[in-house]
Formats: C-alpha cells, sequence, structure tokens
C-alpha cells in the first residue's frame, strides 16, 4: 500500500511537473547596451516583472552588446523581423533604416527638451511611429529611452558649425547621420558601437556623440575625449517590441502582461535615467571634461546649419508624421 501511494506521488509530481514545463516558455531579448547603462536595465527590469507577474511562466532572456546579430545593431530589427530574435528592446536610430518613419527622432535640432520628446511619444506622432513599425512585422509595446544625445571630441571646445570642420565624428549606420555631419563640415565615420572606443582611443577618429549615459559608464573621457558639447541635437527613444508570429500564438492575457511589463520597465527607465543626469554631469566634470554648454544664440546657428537635412528627409518620413510631431511641439 505504501509501495502504491508512494507511486501515485511520484507520478502526481512527474505529470506536475511535465505540465509546467509545457506551460513555462523562454524568449530572447535583444539590447545593444549592456545592464551596466540604463538601456540594459529598462530589458532588464522588463524581464523581471515578466517573470514575477507570469508566476515564472515566461522568461525573457536579455542578450545584451547585440550579440544575436554579431555586434552589428543596424540588422537587429531585420533579425526580429525574420524571427531570429523574439523581442527586443532597441533603438529608433539602429531600426531607422528598416523603418524610414523612425527617422523623424534622428532630425536634427527638432525636439529640445524631454518636454518635447514627451509630446512627440506620447501623443499622434508616437501612434503613426508605432503603426510604421506594425507595418513591418514587428509590435511595438512601450517607450524608453537612451537620452539626448551630446557631443565630445579630443581636439578642441565645439561652439559653433565652423569648430566642426574636418573633425572625424564617429556615427551609427544611418545615412541620415552623414548627412547631418556633413552638413556641418565635419566628416562622419560610420560604426558599429563595438568598434567605436577603439578607433577614439587610436585616434582613428577624433569624437563621437551619445547620451551622457553613455559617454559617463563608458569612461569615453579615458579615450581623450577632452571636450563635451551639451547640444541636444536628436533624441535617442528605445522601444520594448515583439515578433508579430511570436505575439499572434500568446494568448491574450500574456500579451495583455508583456504589453504592460513593457509599459511599466519603460517608465522606470526614463524617471531613472532623467534623475541620474545631473549627477552623471558632475561626475564628468570631476573628471576634467571641459562640457561647453551652448547659449540659445550659439544652438540656433547649428540649427540654420543642418535645415537642409529636414529638407531632404522628410518625404521619407513623411508628411503625416512629421506634420503630427511639429505640431505637438508647438502645442
Amino acid at each position: 500500500m505504501k509501495l502504491t501511494r508512494c507511486l501515485t506521488a511520484l507520478a502526481a509530481a512527474a505529470a506536475l511537473s511535465a505540465s509546467f514545463a509545457a506551460s513555462a516558455r523562454e524568449y530572447s531579448v535583444s539590447t545593444v547596451l549592456s545592464d551596466a547603462f540604463p538601456w540594459g536595465q529598462a530589458a532588464q527590469k522588463w524581464a523581471d516583472l515578466v517573470e514575477e507577474r507570469s508566476n515564472g511562466e515566461i522568461t525573457l532572456r536579455v542578450y545584451p552588446n547585440a550579440q544575436l546579430v554579431a555586434g552589428d545593431q543596424t540588422k537587429e530589427f531585420s533579425a526580429m523581423r525574420s524571427g531570429l530574435i523574439d523581442m527586443a528592446v532597441g533603438s529608433t536610430i539602429n531600426w531607422s533604416p528598416q523603418v524610414p518613419e523612425l527617422n523623424l527622432f534622428n532630425l536634427p535640432f527638432l525636439m529640445a527638451d524631454n518636454a518635447d520628446l514627451d509630446a512627440v511619444t506620447q501623443g499622434e506622432a508616437g501612434k503613426l511611429a508605432f503603426a510604421a513599425i506594425e507595418k513591418r512585422g514587428i509590435v511595438p509595446l512601450a517607450w524608453a529611452e537612451n537620452g539626448f544625445r551630446e557631443l565630445s571630441n579630443s581636439a578642441k571646445p565645439v561652439q559653433t558649425p565652423a569648430d566642426l570642420a574636418g573633425l572625424k565624428i564617429r556615427v551609427v549606420g544611418s545615412p541620415l547621420f552623414q548627412d547631418t555631419f556633413n552638413a556641418l563640415g565635419a566628416n562622419p565615420t560610420q560604426m558599429s558601437w563595438a568598434d567605436a572606443k577603439p578607433a577614439l582611443t587610436t585616434g582613428a577618429v577624433d569624437g563621437q556623440e551619445n547620451p551622457l549615459s553613455v559617454f559617463d559608464v563608458a569612461r569615453i573621457d579615458q579615450v581623450g575625449q577632452k571636450y563635451l558639447t551639451l547640444w541636444h541635437y536628436m533624441a535617442d527613444p528605445l522601444i520594448f517590441a515583439v515578433n508579430q508570429r511570436v505575439w499572434k500564438k500568446l494568448p491574450e492575457a500574456d500579451r495583455e502582461l508583456l504589453r504592460q511589463a513593457a509599459i511599466d520597465a519603460g517608465q522606470w527607465e526614463i524617471e531613472m535615467s532623467r534623475s541620474a543626469e545631473v549627477k552623471r554631469l558632475a561626475d564628468i566634470r570631476e573628471r576634467g571634461v571641459e562640457v561647453i554648454e551652448l547659449t540659445d544664440e550659439q544652438r540656433q546657428a547649428f540649427v540654420e546649419a543642418t535645415r537642409s537635412v529636414h529638407e531632404t528627409w522628410a518625404p521619407k518620413i513623411g508628411t503625416e508624421l512629421l506634420d503630427a510631431a511639429r505640431t505637438a511641439i508647438a502645442e
């Protein structure tokens, strides 16, 4: 009798284990930066919330440093669309080659501050941007952010467009960045983030542009970047997203869980990133970096110098989306 009860208990346990194994699911999540940076922390927060709220039945395994696309972050969207990646917390910059509408956020000096950025992402323009992504086989869930991008270099303080003449600036693989820095008289050099720091170390490039969080955590000051210009020339929103085929296979309850967890993780990361900016800047200054803060007149000179970029890219972005963004900013 005892043996029978024991065998019955073991069978029940095995059945329960098999049932849990059948229901437990694991999905890959790609990010370009690790959890040493706010970007990677946003992805890990999403994973933690999903694990907790699903009682361990859904696991999001985060793969940082663009390792699922061999370090080439511009291939992330295509890899997710083809099913090689299940989910991602990706940058509008890196996805813009496949989703031209996302070049809205790459337009130089379109948005001046966080209020402008929030007006765009949380309004009609944000909905239109998400619709453009979904049209290409990816389901966008929520926004986060990498921050406004600032300019650093090893040669001299940059206060005017003329100061950029001839400087080799590392840029990401988006043609709009090439156009922007060409318009400013610089020499833009495209390379992945994995190659950027070695290039700065050797002097192959003079400068780079990135949010303060990246400059700070990656210690860009240690590779000769002595001058940092706060010009807020473009925003770098992040998007939580899922491959459409994966999304369609999920029960409605799981979709809602993933979406709400993404929204909550995004809001958490945005608040954390913005609240850390003052200290980051103070730390950067303490490390001997000369920080240049532009006056309104100085910034306007950069605005004027890059108007041609807006004219060139407006048709590719789309009138409806661009008008919605400009209206949101104006209001």
